[in-house]
């Protein structure tokens, strides 16, 4: 019905508009919501512009405070400096006045300087008494007035040429003095011979005042002449002042005399400028003696133009010249630090050594103990006094070495790096010989290299701690604390002490204890230590400073000729691409031109900065270095310089003192290096082998003939794209030598990509043995590689004997036992019959021993083989066109033997190869 209807449809329409209503209050609620959470947003945002303002308002307010102030003090420092200024004007115009004043006196003739001053006084003190003794006398009665009187001579002396030359060198003013004492005239002065004046009628105050200052005491020093009051002198006294100036003159020295003389007496002016003149023409003729010969050299080509030749040539006699001045004026009295290499075989304890001879004092926290240096360790001379204060026998007064200088980079780098004059790097060594094992491959190799290059060494018994029941005391002398240790430990280390005697006399060398050593030429020094407690540390260390400083003092006499090699370049965060040198001789300073050798040339650069890492610090710390404006060898030090990026390593460094000497020194460094590569012996065929040093690459070619790998060309540095053309050549050649052994250097970018496009393998390790290894498995790989692309042409020589009994089939396949008479018979192997024209049975497809396949069968060995048909012909028949009386050969041919030549002869014994040569005769192979 419609009313049902009607109230469904009520019912509904009231539902949706519940539900609409409920929407609406949701959505209006949604919006309250989103409109405080908007306020809320905005609320912060306002709350941070309100920061912001108040920020913006205190900085403002900073700022005008700021302003203030500044303006305040501004103001204070202007006021202060008027001050300063009218204070200065008043002083000025003081000073001024007093000038003025006294210029006037001057003119006036009454100016007087305090020394005259100070003699007047002293002069009016000395006329009052005799005054006072003329008044007592002539109270003493008529009898003494009627005696003769007796003349008084003033200045009878005469005077010697150089008084009158000093009298005659002062003015003759001394008049105008006298009106400033008193009134009277000034009369001029007496001669020589003056007539005397008689004590009743006293003489003129003025005359007698002057002449008893003046004959007061005579003047013994000329210098003390200026400041005394000369007499009045007669008209020809005058004529006599001229002399002097006139000689001064003809000297050619200045004079500066002032205008105005007064009181006899020059100003002191006159005196400064003659000592200044003096001076400066010491000066003057010091620098002339230094350039003379300079001078010389030019008057002689200053006629004519020298030659480029000649130019080079002068140089290079001074150069000479130098070299050998600095020679003579070496002295024993100054000595430097030696520099000290640590050799030994692997894990003989070489690096715990270093580190033990660097911690001393370190622990107790001393400061200038140890100093960690550039590629080396300075040990000062504190350090070792400290250390080898209980070795018997040792004096810290006496030694006289500065310290040691220990190279970090021991073995080979050091040694095989001779420098320009021939004489090794290394002053002394240390060679480390484990007490445990004697002597080993590497301790062999290194003492032939200190043998040949005449280094002179000492030799650390090391790991005495090793000994059963050794006990360890490192502040003891090494040889009275073993005579303290148990009876069976003295026996167990003299046990071993004589094994290793032995083996150095299979060396052909003499060792014995150092504490027992009379003749140092004949033996050498063994000293026991332990690197790991310390041990014997102290022993070593004196044993090696008394023995440089008495027995090769003339080698370490420092010498200011440089002598400086470049053991290191690298390029440090902050500090850009720097070298690291080993200065031994001479001395290095900021600003200095230095010259050496490079990839393309010689380098030429100007010393920016002269480095050392702070005392007690390790190199990895940054920023940690000292700078130093000069250096004295022996020491380690970074040189930080422009253009260093293709410097070479382990040549040596030269310093350029003039313009003309950069083209020597440049075509030296060239010459050095060139010499180097040259004198290595290069193969056709071989590998490329870079190397990051002249020594280490010297060290990796020694190693490379001795594991029999040939080396095509070497190189120093970075390896560049250039390098791995050179390498790639192999390829057309010999594709197992087409690499590059690059030791210790860097690999360019676009190196590395050429290589892997041309299939150029580059093998890099900082370590030879890695590098070795790697190529030794690199070649094994290849021939591996190489043997299997040409196996199946490779036909092993074999000569068989059909056994009749064990014929099991005789026809395709051929299935019979067989006796191997000669050779190697493997799987693939043609047989033929050479008695039956040679014909070609077919070829082994399997070959069993006791019912088991194996791949290959030598001489002696009886095996049961099946000869498949693959001739493409009509299968042969045993008993047919052949029998066990028949000989069965390998069929093999020209290139077969030679694929075995290349890839198989290894695997061919020479009974092998005696059976091809029978083969061939056999088979008609040429």
């Amino acid at each position: 019905p419609e009313s049902e209807m009607t109230e469904e449809e009520k019912k509904k329409a009231e539902k949706k508009r519940k539900e609409k209503e409920k929407k609406k209050e949701k959505e209006k609620e949604k919006k309250e919501k989103e409109k405080e959470k908007k306020g809320g947003k905005n609320k912060q945002v306002d709350m941070i512009k309100e920061m912001l303002r108040a920020k913006a308002a205190a900085e403002e307010e900073e700022a005008r405070r700021i302003a203030e102030e500044e303006a305040r003090i501004e103001a204070v420092i202007k006021a202060q400096e008027e001050e300063d200024r009218l204070r200065k004007e008043k002083k000025e115009a003081e000073k001024q006045r007093k000038q003025e004043k006294i210029e006037e006196q001057k003119k006036a003739g009454t100016y007087l300087t305090p020394a005259q001053r100070a003699k007047l006084a002293q002069t009016q003190a000395k006329l009052a008494a005799a005054s006072l003794v003329r008044d007592d006398e002539a109270e003493g009665g008529e009898a003494a007035a009627e005696k003769p009187k007796k003349r008084i001579l003033y200045d009878t002396k005469k005077k010697g040429k150089g008084a009158q030359q000093k009298d005659a060198a002062a003015p003759a003013a001394a008049a105008a003095t006298t009106s400033e004492v008193e009134s009277k005239p000034a009369t001029p002065s007496p001669e020589v011979e003056e007539k005397p004046i008689p004590a009743a009628e006293p003489a003129d105050d003025a005359v007698s005042l002057y002449q008893l200052a003046w004959d007061d005491e005579p003047v013994d020093d000329w210098e003390m002449a200026d400041d005394i009051p000369v007499p009045p002198a007669a008209p020809v006294a005058e004529t006599k002042a001229a002399a002097p100036a006139a000689a001064a003159a003809a000297k050619g020295q200045p004079t500066k005399q002032k205008s105005e003389e007064v009181g006899g007496r020059t100003e002191s002016s006159s005196d400064e400028s003659s000592s200044d003149d003096d001076s400066s023409s010491d000066d003057d003729s010091s620098s002339e003696e230094e350039s003379s010969s300079e001078e010389e050299e030019e008057k002689k080509g200053g006629n004519k133009k020298e030659t480029k030749e000649q130019i080079m040539e002068r140089v290079k006699l001074r150069l000479k010249k130098r070299r050998e001045d600095a020679q003579a004026k070496k002295s024993k009295d100054n000595l430097r630090a030696p520099v000290i290499c640590v050799l030994g075989h692997v894990d003989t304890g070489k690096t715990k050594m270093l580190d033990t001879i660097r911690r001393t004092n370190v622990q107790d926290g001393e400061a200038g103990g140890i100093t960690q240096q550039i590629g080396a360790t300075q040990v000062p001379g504190d350090a070792i006094r400290e250390r080898c204060k209980m070795v018997n026998g040792f004096h810290p007064d006496q030694m006289k070495i500065p310290g040691f200088l220990i190279i970090d980079t021991p073995g080979h780098e050091s040694f095989s790096n001779l420098r320009s004059r021939g004489s090794s790097l290394c002053d002394y060594a240390i060679l480390v010989v484990d007490i445990m094992h004697g002597l080993e491959p590497q301790t062999i190799e290194s003492l032939k290299m200190l043998i040949k290059r005449n280094t002179p060494f000492v030799i650390a018994l090391n790991k005495i701690d090793r000994l059963y029941g050794y006990e360890s005391n490192p502040r003891k002398d090494v040889y009275a604390h073993l005579k303290s240790q148990p009876q069976n430990t003295q026996m167990e280390f003299q046990e071993r002490y004589n094994k290793i005697v032995g083996e150095f006399a299979e060396q052909g060398l003499n060792v014995v204890l150092s504490n027992k050593n009379r003749n140092e030429e004949e033996y050498y020094s063994m000293v026991p230590t332990s690197a790991f407690l310390g041990d014997g540390i102290g022993n070593i260390m004196s044993h090696i400073a008394l023995t440089t400083q008495s027995r090769f003092a003339d080698k370490l006499a420092f010498c200011e000729e440089l002598d400086a090699t470049v053991m290191e370049v690298k390029s440090i965060p902050g500090l850009g691409m720097t070298i690291d040198v080993i200065l031994v001789n001479g001395t290095l300073n900021v600003g200095d031109i230095i010259v050496l050798t490079g990839a393309d040339g010689a380098i030429m650069t100007v010393i920016r900065e002269l480095l050392m890492p702070q005392p007690l610090k390790e190199l990895r710390v940054k920023n940690e270095y000292g700078h130093y404006k000069q250096i004295k060898g022996a020491q380690g030090v970074k040189i930080l310089a422009k253009g260093l990026e293709k410097a070479f390593a382990g040549l040596p460094l030269f310093v350029a003192h003039k313009e003309d000497e950069i083209d020597v020194l440049r075509e030296e460094s060239e010459a050095l290096v060139a010499k180097a590569l040259t004198s290595i012996k290069k193969k056709s065929e071989g590998v490329y082998v870079q190397a990051s040093t002249l020594g280490s690459l010297e060290a990796l070619l020694e190693f490379l003939k001795s594991q029999k790998i040939p080396y095509s060309n070497v190189n120093i540095g970075p390896v560049h794209k250039r390098d791995v053309q050179k390498a790639a050549v192999m390829m057309e050649h010999n594709p197992e030598y087409a690499c590059v052994l690059a030791f210790d250097v860097k690999i360019e970018k676009d190196a590395q990509q050429f290589a892997d496009h041309e299939g150029v393998k580059i093998f890099h390790a900082d370590i030879i043995y890695h590098l070795e290894d790697a190529f030794l498995k690199y070649r094994e790989e290849l021939k591996a590689k190489a043997r299997k692309e040409n196996e199946h042409l490779a036909i092993f020589p074999c000569k068989l004997r059909i056994l009749p009994q064990h014929v099991f089939n005789a026809r395709n396949p051929i299935v019979c036992g067989v006796a191997i008479e000669a050779g190697q018979l493997k799987k693939g192997t043609p047989i033929c019959v050479p008695s039956k024209e040679g014909i070609l049975l077919g070829a082994v497809s399997s070959l069993e021993r006791n019912n088991e396949q194996v791949e290959i069968a030598k001489a002696g060995e009886e095996v049961c083989i099946k000869i498949e048909n693959t001739t493409g012909e009509a299968p042969k028949l045993y008993g047919r066109h052949f029998t066990h009386e028949d000989a069965l050969v390998s069929k093999i041919t020209r290139d077969s033997i030679n694929v075995c030549k290349e890839y198989f002869r290894d695997d061919l014994s020479k009974q092998d190869w005696a059976l091809v040569v029978q083969l061939k005769k056999l088979l008609d192979i040429f």
